[in-house]
């Protein structure tokens, strides 16, 4: 490894960007979740 942790922290466009990434993943994930432990307490409570 060439050990360089000398990289400039990032700019505020790639910081949107990967806020954007994280949103982009994170929504449906989150609401792929919610309805999953909504359909699993269904399942169990009937």
């Amino acid at each position: 490894m060439s050990g360089d942790s000398s990289q400039s922290p990032p700019s505020a466009g790639r910081r949107g960007l990967i806020a954007f990434s994280w949103l982009w993943v994170g929504v449906p994930l989150a609401y792929g979740l919610y309805e999953l432990v909504r359909k699993a307490a269904q399942l169990f409570t009937g």
